[in-house]
């Protein structure tokens, strides 16, 4: 039985993973959300307008409202650039399952931005609310964020052919990935 905080401000060494504002939204558009590199591996398309972003920020907003929305946004702690985002999501009661996804901007690939953000919440997800098992899946074209999957502790349990179509109206096979709390640093 998952128990929920909704969305507070977790620390790591380089990161800070905090609630999206208004504020933000010129940073996410520019950052991530409006670019094709990003959204090749995303199932929404990237943002043509500032104007997109702000009705998705507004949205993401208004889910801090319940303390089932956990969804941050990942700042960097020496200059305060907001670099990406993740979040858990699909929370099942019965199981204790739910899954995880984020994503990053283009300029700060490669620099273990992604593992940090992922293990911090892998970390929230275990201790803080009681999770069981979380699962991600990444486009199989795109095996940096498996890495980044792996180096969270995360196994891969399959492939899933054909399960997102892109705004381009491309299927793509995604690969799974799961943890159990039990085989975390974080279980009993």
């Amino acid at each position: 039985m998952f128990n929920f905080y909704g969305t507070p401000t977790i620390e790591t060494n380089r990161l800070i993973l905090r609630k999206i504002c208004l504020d933000d939204t010129l940073s996410i558009f520019d950052h991530w959300i409006s670019d094709e590199r990003i959204s090749d591996n995303r199932v929404s398309a990237a943002h043509k307008t500032v104007a997109e972003t702000k009705v998705r920020v507004e949205k993401i907003v208004c889910g801090y409202d319940t303390k089932e929305f956990c969804y941050w946004g990942i700042e960097l702690k020496d200059d305060g650039d907001l670099i990406g985002e993740i979040d858990l999501y699909d929370f099942d009661q019965s199981t204790g399952n739910c899954e995880v996804s984020y994503s990053i901007g283009y300029d700060w690939w490669n620099k273990g931005y992604g593992t940090e953000a992922l293990r911090a919440v892998v970390e929230f997800a275990f201790i803080h609310m009681n999770a069981h098992k979380l699962s991600a899946a990444h486009n199989t074209d795109n095996p940096a964020s498996g890495r980044i999957m792996e180096k969270a502790g995360m196994k891969k349990e399959g492939v899933i052919r054909h399960m997102i179509r892109n705004a381009k109206g491309q299927y793509k096979d995604c690969a799974v990935y799961g943890l159990l709390k039990e085989d975390s640093p974080f279980g009993r």
